[in-house]
């Protein structure tokens, strides 16, 4: 099955990102949140981390959200369109305030640390299909979603419902689970984001939150087989691996690449064509051993490599190894967000044999280390 995915945004966009971001503060040193003096300022959201990754890497991309009329609303916008996002169809709320969290650093060996939100009753909470520009939001080729904004509000909610509703012309929409059991309260969010992934032709999820979620054991199998529905499912292992699983019945989710990169002249093919090897299949690709400073954002990070990957039309088990790469690159720096690797130098990586993708060991700053794939090789 070929399908024409639409390109009616002036820019040509590729992905459009929509959910909250809010302004993050990390400690200037280690301790409890009762002992660290001071913070420095940095942005964070599951979504936007995302579009920046994407844009970052060249990509044509949207973030689509609500903010305060406040300094921390102006901070936000302002970052984020600093990695070439368009920001053009973020809303301004001038009678909520833009969210923000404290967290500490989480410790290396257990990846302990405190968070506190401060996001109850944000602008972001309160989109809704009626305060949010729909046409701006289905104007990308990809539109990517995550399980955090549905559990925001109902207003929220209503609208994810909305933009995963099949209807002809919708974008191929990615969607990350990213389930967060505290923010849903006593409402039934494992029912929810099954309904949404459901709905998705591209869908993230990991293992444990399966299984956190849904009661899924079994391995990744067991997880494919309450999902069948995606055109691309990817179950994450933690630190072992991500496995794909592509269906053979739909190409949704299977994005032949473009010849343009951020003008788009016609409509764009959305199918199977580039990669008819992957019906029916399930790929599995090992993580990389890394010396990791943080986690958080790295989730983000792994489905911005795969969906950059996808745009291009790499392979199967490319897509799968670019979103381990750019995992990596989170997982080696302190804050939510960090570049992603140069192209040229993701692809020499991606492109190693089995047993030298299993001698990598990436440490902070590998990225910037561009003329020698071997300059990241180090044996444990």
């Amino acid at each position: 099955m070929t399908i024409t995915g639409p390109c009616n945004a002036p820019d040509g966009v590729d992905v459009v990102a929509l959910g909250e971001s809010m302004v993050t503060f990390l400690p200037t040193r280690p301790g409890r949140l009762a002992d660290v003096p001071s913070f420095e300022r940095g942005i964070g959201g599951a979504e936007s981390n995302v579009a920046c990754g994407l844009a970052a890497a060249g990509h044509a991309v949207r973030w689509v959200s609500r903010v305060g009329a406040d300094g921390f609303g102006d901070h936000l916008v302002s970052a984020i369109e600093g990695y070439g996002v368009d920001v053009s169809a973020v809303g301004r709320d001038p009678e909520r305030p833009t969210g923000v969290y404290f967290r500490t650093a989480g410790d290396r060996s257990t990846d302990e640390h405190e968070v506190a939100y401060y996001r109850a009753g944000s602008a972001a909470s309160a989109m809704s299909v009626e305060n949010v520009d729909l046409g701006a939001v289905r104007a990308g080729r990809v539109l990517h979603l995550s399980g955090i904004t549905a559990a925001l509000s109902e207003g929220c909610l209503g609208l994810m419902r909305e933009l995963t509703a099949p209807r002809a012309g919708r974008p191929v929409v990615s969607f990350d689970v990213n389930y967060r059991a505290g923010l849903w309260g006593d409402g039934d969010g494992p029912g929810v984001l099954l309904e949404l992934a459901r709905r998705a032709d591209v869908v993230f999820v990991g293992e444990d939150e399966a299984e956190e979620a849904w009661g899924i054991a079994g391995g990744p199998e067991a997880v494919r087989a309450a999902l069948p529905e995606p055109g691309v499912l990817v179950v994450k292992h933690g630190g072992v691996g991500a496995t794909a699983f592509v269906s053979a019945a739909g190409g949704r989710g299977l994005i032949a690449p473009t010849r343009r990169s951020r003008t788009c002249h016609s409509p764009a093919p959305l199918g199977l064509a580039s990669a008819p090897a992957f019906q029916d299949a399930a790929t599995f690709v090992p993580a990389l051993t890394v010396d990791v400073v943080a986690t958080t954002g790295a989730g983000d990070a792994f489905a911005a490599g795969f969906l950059s990957a996808t745009l291009r039309g790499l392979p199967l088990r490319g897509r799968l190894r670019h979103g381990h790469l750019w995992a990596a690159a989170t997982l080696t720096a302190a804050g939510d967000l960090a570049a992603p690797p140069a192209r040229e130098h993701a692809d020499r990586l991606a492109a190693l044999d089995d047993a030298g993708w299993e001698k990598l060991r990436l440490g902070p700053g590998w990225t910037q280390a561009v003329e020698r794939a071997d300059e990241e090789v180090r044996t444990p």
